[in-house]
């Protein structure tokens, strides 16, 4: 159980390290996604691309430790977060302190993550919203029949011949 502990606590720091390096790439996005250079944010988004894989790899070795726990303590590994485990390390003092230390940081640092991440989303959704309204008033533009000219009792003309200009002399 000792060896599975160590590993489950190995896992969790390379997993630690992997968001800490996330966090900045996440918050460097949001100033890139304000400024719109496309090419920064290219590069930033393979980086951030790659630590996702780095952290879907350990992750999937984490849950693998953590089945091999519950093997172990005769429960289901669905049920055993660190919280949990924590409580169940009441007599290994030494362990506990490390996971629950572990617990408080990776909790500290998922919401900062989320919290970028949101705010991030919201800019591209603003940013697409915008495009949408840039292409619907080019398509609205393109599709008006002749110029719209507006005559003296505010009534649209259509066609070329513009008539009176903007400054009417008999005003």
């Amino acid at each position: 159980m000792a060896s599975l502990m160590e590993e489950l606590l190995q896992t969790l720091e390379e997993e630690k390290k992997i968001y800490e390096e996330l966090l900045p790439i996440s918050e460097r996005k949001t100033v890139i996604l304000v400024k719109g250079d496309l090419k920064e944010l290219e590069s930033i988004t393979a980086k951030e691309q790659f630590l996702i894989d780095k952290v879907n790899i350990i992750d999937k070795r984490r849950e693998e430790v953590t089945k091999n726990v519950g093997v172990v303590l005769n429960r289901d590994p669905k049920e055993l977060d660190l919280s949990t485990l924590a409580k169940l390390l009441e007599g290994q003092p030494d362990e506990k302190k490390k996971i629950t230390m572990l617990h408080d940081s990776l909790k500290d640092i998922m919401k900062r993550l989320v919290d970028a991440n949101e705010k991030n989303k919201e800019l591209i959704e603003n940013s697409l919203e915008m495009i949408e309204f840039n292409m619907n008033f080019i398509k609205s533009t393109r599709m008006s029949p002749g110029s719209n000219n507006y005559n003296r009792n505010a009534s649209s003309s259509y066609g070329s011949d513009v008539g009176v200009t903007a400054f009417d002399a008999k005003q």
